[in-house]
């Protein structure tokens, strides 16, 4: 069934101004176009919904009976396509970020404070998981925006190269490296090391570029989690090898990073959506964030 509403409005602007003069004028159309309006919906309709004559204009009974609902419907389609006119213009809304762990640590929440000030009605629901479950959810649409490692190309996704991400080494201000400006890979033979887990797109990384320089590493200490590293090294437990973005200077106190060199290894980091689909007006302002902070 089709909604005749441009008939409908024009009914109910003819009834509450009480003339098609009026109603013509407020409408921003001409009296005759008003008046092809009416007898397309009474058409429809087969019922006669207002009288008109040369002075006045009066609703019939079922024009009286038909009014609180047709104002009803004008009033509901008047505040949706307002409601969506304001996300439009002013990016309101909410939508879906997934990204890596690892940048839920330092980058992201800096990121999301910034939008938050711009933006802060908006809501953000975040799914942090592996890089390759990243690009699942974009994929799937579960999530508007990915944050992920660079990997194997797919069809329906768009990938933008954000940054290169190195890997540095993380120690307390007590360590005898503390001053220095680069360790190599060597050094780290005698030193204390918390590592993530084979089972992250990081240790992978680190060990298959290790491995083609023929360099193998033991941690002492094995965690999942990125964030949980870094506070192992604060209470003095041991050294941390993790990316740079997962810390930046000053963040913790007592806490020093240091560049990693001979190799320098280094992951790739990439900003997903999909290719298919239109950005919301609130995932559309976050995109275009990252891409001017990054």
């Amino acid at each position: 069934m089709k909604i005749d509403f441009d008939g409908i409005q024009a009914f109910v602007v003819i009834a509450e101004l009480g003339g098609f003069n009026k109603a013509a004028d407020q409408l921003h159309i001409t009296q005759t176009a008003l008046t092809r309006r009416m007898q397309k919906l009474e058409s429809y309709l087969g019922l006669k919904l207002i009288d008109r004559t040369t002075r006045h204009v009066e609703l019939t009974a079922i024009g009286r009976e038909f009014l609180p609902q047709a104002r009803a419907i004008v009033n509901e389609m008047t505040s949706a396509v307002d409601h969506l006119k304001d996300m439009s213009e002013n990016a309101k809304g909410s939508f879906t970020l997934s990204c890596i762990p690892s940048l839920t640590v330092s980058m992201v929440p800096q990121l999301i404070r910034q939008y938050a000030n711009t933006y802060p009605d908006n809501r953000i629901r975040i799914i942090d998981a592996i890089s390759s479950e990243v690009r699942k959810a974009v994929i799937n649409h579960q999530a508007e925006i990915g944050i992920a490692l660079h990997g194997e190309k797919h069809p329906d996704l768009i990938e933008t190269s954000l940054f290169d991400d190195p890997l540095v080494f993380i120690c307390r201000d007590t360590h005898p490296l503390k001053d220095r400006k680069s360790v190599s890979w060597s050094d780290m033979r005698d030193t204390g090391l918390v590592v993530v887990s084979n089972f992250t797109a990081t240790r992978v990384l680190m060990d298959y570029q290790l491995a083609q320089h023929g360099i193998h590493l033991n941690g002492s200490y094995e965690v999942q989690h990125h964030a949980t590293a870094i506070n192992l090294v604060a209470a003095g437990v041991g050294c941390a090898i993790l990316p740079s973005s997962t810390l930046n200077d000053g963040d913790r106190q007592h806490i020093v990073k240091i560049a990693l060199k001979d190799p320098l290894v280094k992951r790739k980091v990439t900003l997903l959506r999909h290719k298919n689909t239109s950005l919301s007006p609130a995932a559309q302002a976050f995109f275009k964030l990252i891409q001017k902070s990054v």
